[in-house]
């Protein structure tokens, strides 16, 4: 089968780590099935990977990607959830399970035309959602549901800040949680990215940094590093940042003096529960938000896509399919 693997590791030139071509067929654990793989969207964990993060060069070479839409062996159609853990060592929660892993980081993921998978973590598809659409939901899309309504702490009517409104989790957030009533404001470095924010929900733009009208209930972080210092200061008294990522650098100044002074709070957020992912798909189906998808390209040119999200260019997913 044709899959996108990577073979080596090299920090600053990733692209040099990645290899297209044929893999053989996915090998069936029991308990496991397969999934035809019609669609597969690409996430940063990807590019972190052929930069040699949270993988051992020794698991290498293993094909890439944590999403996927496509068929079962039965004929249905199913969005793979990517999280592999047992929901009983984590309390009733498979991402707080100690040994769970990702798609691509133990196992072969899903840039491939097949990929194996717990027959657990197959979730229906709706068919109101096309297959590209429905590829964007298990890292990114589930992320931010799981940032919105299960970490943030808020009701509808609350102000939240989303950080780098470029990315694939933020503008989950923003179509989400606009679709949630919440009051979303939104940060770019870009005006394009700011105009493209508006047109997803946001109510109010800023350039990134910038002084807001008035602190907010909570931020949604994913860029780190480089806006860790503005989110500190964004937020209300008693507010919470809920950080799900740290793309520009994960060791920004803790401001600890701001965070106790002012009795913030700090949460992590990591992907998503199957039952989340399961109500994230019925949200869609019945609100009739989409996926941003930056662009759609066959996974024979995943390396255009590899290209363009390590160089910034992109606004929502981009998305592989075979």
């Amino acid at each position: 089968m044709f899959a996108v693997t990577a073979a080596r590791i090299d920090a600053d030139n990733p692209l040099t780590g990645l290899e297209l071509g044929e893999r053989p067929d996915p090998t069936v654990p029991e308990g496991w099935t397969t999934v035809t793989v019609k669609a597969t969207a690409l996430n940063h964990h990807d590019v972190w990977t052929l930069r040699g993060v949270g993988i051992r060069e020794e698991r290498l070479p293993i094909i890439l990607g944590c999403d996927a839409a496509g068929i079962d062996e039965d004929g249905n159609e199913v969005i793979v959830h990517s999280v592999i853990g047992d929901p009983e060592r984590g309390g009733g929660d498979e991402t707080l399970d100690p040994k769970r892993s990702l798609l691509s980081e133990s196992y072969d993921g899903t840039f491939a035309e097949k990929v194996a998978v717990p027959r657990r973590n197959l979730v229906p598809k709706p068919a109101s959602l096309s297959f590209e659409e429905a590829a964007c939901l298990p890292t990114a899309w589930l992320t931010a549901y799981r940032m919105l309504f299960d970490k943030a702490g808020l009701q509808p009517g609350s102000t939240i800040l989303v950080q780098g409104a470029g990315g694939g989790v933020a503008t989950a957030l923003i179509a989400l949680g606009s679709a949630a009533g919440y009051r979303v404001w939104a940060t770019s470095r870009t005006d394009d990215k700011r105009k493209r924010a508006l047109e997803l929900g946001a109510d109010q733009v800023f350039e990134s940094g910038a002084r807001l009208p008035e602190r907010v209930d909570a931020v949604m972080e994913t860029v780190g590093q480089a806006t860790w210092s503005h989110s500190l200061k964004a937020l209300r008294p008693g507010g919470r940042i809920v950080v799900s990522g740290a793309t520009s650098g994960q060791v920004p100044p803790a401001e600890l003096n701001r965070v106790f002074f002012l009795q913030l709070s700090v949460v992590g957020s990591t992907m998503g529960t199957r039952d989340q992912l399961v109500r994230l798909a019925r949200f869609l189906d019945k609100t009739g938000v989409r996926p941003r998808i930056d662009r759609a390209l066959p996974l024979r040119e995943a390396r255009e896509g590899f290209a363009a999200i390590i160089d910034g260019d992109v606004f929502g997913k981009i998305v592989f399919t075979t």
